[in-house]
């Protein structure tokens, strides 16, 4: 076999999909695609993180957004009236179902190449700002984080590559699917504004490219806000989001929530998670 075609043959095996034993496709992307979950993280510990970040996603995700399968019922029925053989054969070939009839998959790890920080991009109807929510809530209220190595969560409404343009495009229909939720009300609002791995666009016209596609009616206010403007923006990307009660929730900063806590790591994890 000539080298050529050797060469050829192994970039075809590195271009092929991986998937796991029972089908389901390995959560992973080249490439940062929003909606998702900005998450700092313990370095070195990036891989343990991504684990644990699926778990507990999965989990307040199935609880907020509960995957809907009418013929469950039916199906527990005739389990109960079908023998041990009979179910396993039927779960075997559950497994061997093609691959386009398996449910997909709500979380994808996408490729930062960047120590301590990962990007889990998030499938309808997953709301990324609604999944983050609830998890520092539930942090606040039981001291349970239920990770390890999660230090903080930034929720984006979407993403796009960080030029004005796409920036402003992106604002706008964030920024309208919230106060659109809110006719006639003003609101006073804060841009928080995180640049990291960035040096094209300066901060100052970063904000004002922001600040112009937020609706009219509503005005800035740095002291008192009701809303804050979330934009990260992260080598060539930029995500965005709307949310309420930042400040109160720590900035969504998991570590300072438990240390304000003031409990032992150990005792900060949940007993399924350890």
């Amino acid at each position: 076999m000539s080298d050529s075609k050797r060469k050829s043959q192994g970039d075809d095996s590195r271009r092929k999909k991986k998937y796991r034993s029972d089908g389901t496709p390995i959560w992973g992307k080249r490439h940062v695609e929003g909606p998702g979950v900005w998450v700092s993280c313990v370095k070195g510990k990036e891989k343990q993180t991504v684990g644990e970040i699926y778990e507990l996603f999965e989990a307040i995700g199935s609880e907020l957004w509960p995957e809907e399968n009418p013929d469950a019922d039916s199906d527990e029925a005739e389990d109960a009236e079908i023998s041990l053989e009979d179910q396993i054969a039927n779960e075997l070939s559950d497994l061997k179902k093609p691959r386009s009839q398996k449910p997909q998959q709500r979380y994808a790890n996408c490729q930062t190449n960047t120590p301590c920080v990962i990007f889990i991009s998030c499938k309808p109807p997953v709301d990324p700002v609604q999944l983050v929510v609830k998890y520092i809530k539930s942090v606040q209220e039981t001291g349970v984080t239920r990770t390890r190595y999660v230090h903080r969560l930034v929720p984006v409404s979407g993403s796009c590559v960080a030029n004005p343009p796409e920036i402003q495009s992106l604002c706008k229909r964030v920024f309208k699917e919230y106060f659109d939720k809110h006719p006639g009300k003003s609101f006073k609002y804060k841009i928080e504004l995180r640049v990291r791995n960035h040096t094209t666009i300066p901060r100052p016209t970063l904000i004002q490219t922001v600040a112009q596609c937020v609706p009219e009616g509503h005005a800035v206010d740095l002291e008192h806000p009701q809303v804050f403007l979330l934009v990260e923006v992260f080598k060539s990307i930029c995500g965005v989001s709307v949310v309420e009660d930042y400040y109160e929730l720590q900035k969504f900063n998991v570590m300072e929530i438990a240390k304000r806590n003031d409990q032992p790591s150990e005792s900060r994890v949940a007993p399924d998670a350890a």
